[in-house]
């Protein structure tokens, strides 16, 4: 193998593996820790005093968000693997990957808007005392002050 060869080939992976590290680090940053509605629906449990009603409609409305929630990181899953292949294609910021982008912040904000529906369901089933306890509740998961 001749000189400039070994160097295309170590380039090559240098590259590829650059990539990979690009798409591990990207989906750090642009998919933070996000609450979880199966956090705040245990908070709601653990510091409101619900009655069997609202634990029943509650338990609900949780089962039926987690199928939702399944389907939506299922979507986000693969939009982030047609990122790393874009990213493995081009090489750089090129269209495929800027159409992946585009597709994986579609996805996100979709996860995000069908959190919070859920988030004003669960709360349209409290009592003004106990949405005022949820809210702080809400409010601290999203600015991350504690619980």
């Amino acid at each position: 193998m001749s000189g400039a060869m070994r160097r295309n080939l170590l380039t090559l992976v240098i590259a590829f593996v650059a990539a990979l590290a690009g798409v591990a680090i990207g989906c750090r940053l642009l998919m933070p820790a996000e609450p979880r509605a199966s956090d705040i629906h245990m908070l709601v449990h653990r510091d409101i005093a619900l009655d069997s009603g609202q634990r029943v409609a509650l338990d609900r409305l949780e089962a039926q968000f987690a199928a939702r929630r399944a389907g939506l990181e299922a979507r986000l899953r693969g939009d982030n693997a047609r990122l790393a292949a874009a990213i493995e294609a081009e090489h750089r910021d090129g269209p495929q990957v800027s159409q992946a982008i585009d597709a994986v912040h579609h996805s996100m904000g979709d996860l995000q808007k069908a959190t919070l529906a859920h988030v004003f369901a669960m709360r349209r089933l409290l009592r003004p005392d106990q949405a005022a306890i949820f809210d702080r509740l809400v409010a601290a998961k999203l600015t991350d002050t504690g619980r």
